[in-house]
């Protein structure tokens, strides 16, 4: 079973450090609506490929995927593959 976590702002430097050393792929399933939120975050779920709730997509966990996965990560759910 891989490794589920939320993105918590306390836990954000330590994730995003494991997954860039490793250059591990990552899941990310969009879990909330992009309705009522602001244009600049629905256009991120858009560059993420996301846009369906319960939608999941397959990224490199390279850092300006973790940026975009950190200002939409009230949205989103990431597993470590």
């Amino acid at each position: 079973m891989p490794f589920i976590f939320r993105l918590l702002r306390l836990d954000w430097l330590q994730v995003s450090l494991q997954i860039t050393n490793k250059m591990a792929k990552i899941r990310i399933t969009q879990i909330k609506s992009g309705i009522d939120r602001s244009k600049r975050q629905k256009d991120t779920l858009k560059a993420l490929g996301l846009k369906k709730i319960n939608q999941t997509v397959e990224q490199e966990g390279t850092p300006p995927i973790l940026g975009m996965v950190k200002k939409v990560q009230h949205l989103v759910l990431v597993e470590e593959i």
